[in-house]
């Protein structure tokens, strides 16, 4: 069992209200979400698209529930922009969430990526063959996590599908060429998976830059369908791709990956999330079930 000193549990609202395609949960509001992420069991949330941008009122009725700021993705584009217009994103993101409460910034690179192109199949990634490109990649990651760094922060960079840091491989790269003191890395389960990986072997392999763990699942047989049909990420995510671990239509070997955490003594947070169309999967119904499924597997 994990020791429960060592971990929070949180859950992200993109189940509620699809970050990427908002219409999707956009009766939901921020209050009722934060409610329900209570109501459920857990004790933190990540920073979705119905939240404020105001961090006071984010950090206020985060607190008024007892629940605590986690992080929220960041969209960098160091291949494609100057850097000093991804800093000055990067501060003004910082600066909000180091008001709201969290620690840690979610970053992922979005330069060449299809993950927004509604009909650009996930088959169509770009992948970086030039190594320019990914010295460029991780020289303006390691400049954003240090002055994450000096400003109290942590950077942790996520790995996505249809983003040019997607496989084993790409993810190897990147821990390769960045400073494990400015940048480390978001495990994700479901991501891992889509892209035909083995999440257990990447865990085994990086646990020690690994700072975040986000718990999705798949259903594979949908994956492979939406491969086979060369559907875009949106497509799939509405499809129901991902899922909840503790979902018996899920197929990522999350015992084996708890046995990892727990033997290595991961110590931070455990965060479910699953894209899904709230109108079909309902937010509140699968955070329950994901809630009880760690219970059973971590006793936590």
């Amino acid at each position: 069992m994990l020791k429960r000193e060592n971990i929070k549990l949180g859950i992200a609202p993109i189940a509620w209200a699809e970050d990427d395609m908002p219409e999707y949960g956009k009766e939901t509001n921020f209050l009722q979400i934060l409610s329900e992420i209570k109501l459920t069991g857990y004790e933190g949330t990540e920073i979705g698209c119905k939240f404020p941008h105001d961090a006071k009122v984010v950090r206020e009725e985060c607190s008024r529930r007892g629940l605590q700021v986690i992080t929220k993705w960041f969209s960098s584009y160091l291949n494609e922009q100057p850097y000093w217009m991804v800093e000055r994103d990067f501060r003004d993101h910082m600066y909000f969430l180091k008001s709201a409460g969290a620690q840690l910034i979610n970053v992922s690179d979005q330069s060449f990526s299809i993950q927004h192109r509604s009909r650009t199949s996930v088959l169509e990634k770009f992948c970086i063959h030039d190594d320019k490109i990914w010295a460029e990649l991780a020289a303006g990651l390691n400049k954003l996590g240090k002055l994450a760094l000096d400003n109290g922060m942590e950077l942790v960079y996520h790995h996505h599908m249809t983003t040019t840091v997607q496989t084993a491989e790409e993810i190897d790269k990147l821990m390769e060429l960045t400073d494990p003191r400015y940048v480390n890395l978001i495990y994700d389960t479901g991501h891992l998976a889509f892209s035909g990986e083995d999440p257990v072997a990447v865990l085994e392999k990086h646990f020690d830059r690994v700072k975040h763990v986000h718990l999705k699942n798949i259903r594979k047989d949908v994956v492979e369908r939406c491969r086979k049909e060369r559907l875009s990420f949106l497509e799939s995510v509405l499809e129901g791709a991902f899922t909840i671990p503790g979902d018996p239509e899920g197929c990522v070997d999350f015992p084996s990956v708890f046995k990892i955490l727990e033997e290595r003594n991961y110590k931070g947070w455990l965060v479910v999330e699953a894209e899904q169309n709230p109108y079909i999967y309902n937010p509140y119904d699968y955070a329950v079930l994901a809630r009880k499924y760690i219970k059973e597997q971590t006793g936590i």
